[in-house]
Order: C-alpha cells, then sequence, then structure tokens
C-alpha cells in the first residue's frame, strides 16, 4: 500500500477531493492532514480496525490513548460529551474554530467508540476548511493525534517530507502547506473553572 498525496487549499477545498478523501475514511482509511496547528492523524470515530491502526502507528497502549474528536462545529458536541455548563459553551463558541482543543467530561459514547474507559475526550474545531469540510461530509467527527507527539521538527511540517516518512502507514496524506511547529492549547473544563494545561497556538488572553 502507498499513500495517495492530495493537494488541497485550505480557502476552498476542491468537493472532489472532499469526497474521495471521505470514501476512503468510510472504507477504514488513515489520513494524514493539515489543520491551525500541526498535521494531524485521523479516521472515523466509528471504524474500529483504523482506530487500531493509528494506535500502531503512534505506538500507544490503550491506556495511555488521548485522542480528541475533530468537530465540524459546536452542533455535534453533545452527542461525545456530557451537559456542557454555559460559561464552557460561551467559551468554546468565542474561541472556536481555533487552535485550542477543549476537555470535556464524555458521554458514555466515547468508551465504546474508542474500546476503552475514558471519562474525557478532547475536543478540536480548527480553523481550517480542509478536515472541517471532510467531517461535514462524512457526517461525524474523525478521531485526531498529531503526528509526533514530541517536539515538532521541520520535517514533520512539510508535507512532502511527511509522505516520504508516512507513505507505506497511512491511505492518504493531504497536502494543505506547510504545517505550524506548535500545537494546539489544551483548556480542561472538567473543573469548576476553566485550566491551561498546555500552552499552544491559541491566545490564552482569551480564556477568562
Amino acid at each position: 500500500m502507498t499513500a495517495e498525496f492530495i493537494k488541497l487549499y485550505k480557502e476552498n477545498p476542491e468537493r472532489r477531493k472532499i469526497e474521495e478523501i471521505t470514501r476512503i475514511l468510510k472504507n477504514g482509511g488513515v489520513i494524514i492532514y493539515p489543520t491551525d496547528t500541526v498535521y494531524g492523524l485521523g479516521c472515523d470515530i466509528f471504524n474500529q480496525k483504523a482506530i487500531e491502526r493509528i494506535r500502531q502507528i503512534k505506538g500507544i497502549k490503550n491506556k495511555h490513548l488521548n485522542l480528541s474528536f475533530i468537530c465540524y462545529d459546536l452542533s455535534h458536541i453533545s452527542e461525545y460529551t456530557k451537559h456542557l455548563d454555559t460559561p464552557t459553551f460561551k467559551l468554546m463558541k468565542k474561541t472556536l474554530p481555533g487552535a485550542f482543543t477543549f476537555i470535556l467530561e464524555s458521554s458514555s459514547k466515547v468508551p465504546k467508540i474508542l474500546n476503552v474507559k475514558k471519562k474525557t475526550v478532547g475536543i478540536r474545531v480548527p480553523d481550517n476548511n480542509i478536515p472541517r469540510e471532510i467531517v461535514k461530509e462524512l457526517g461525524n467527527p474523525i478521531i485526531t493525534t498529531s503526528i509526533h507527539d514530541d517536539e515538532i521538527h521541520d520535517h514533520a511540517t512539510d508535507p512532502e517530507l511527511i509522505y516520504d516518512q508516512f507513505r507505506n502507514l497511512v491511505d492518504v496524506v493531504i497536502d494543505g502547506g506547510f504545517g505550524q511547529v506548535h500545537p494546539s492549547t489544551v483548556i480542561d473544563c472538567t473543573g469548576s473553572e476553566p485550566k491551561i494545561i498546555r500552552k499552544g497556538i491559541g491566545d490564552v488572553n482569551l480564556i477568562s
């Protein structure tokens, strides 16, 4: 298996290519795609074999599984999280789409999806039309993790170099231009007040 290398422009992703990528995801494919931060590794949340492939690619054991969901907007979040209080919803509405990951209490759906006990789930709505249009076409979120968890180097921001590294591990690498070297800002909203647990590209001054 050699991955397809598909060029898309975030301002106006080509519909035909979005449909092709979505078809691959529905068939259990794993893709690498651009976000508003680092490049992500993702699959359909409802395909267990594809999720297992991501675990193998990243070398993640179940108990260490920290995957987030890429959503198109806030409309589907209630399916995967417990009741959001008004301040948290307003904060998410103010900052999304954007370079933030929100840690929320997961609904009963999440452990079934991930096949592991998880009380929390990360939610992302990136400020990039490519993953958002893929999710919109797919009809449900995609599981996501960054392609590298350690320090991001230049070779992890260049889609052609990413393709060289992952071409035999995934089904599609999307060239959406150069990625960032810094990840999203992570906000834990499971307590009484939002807590910044990782400072990334997202402006922490918005968390107030």
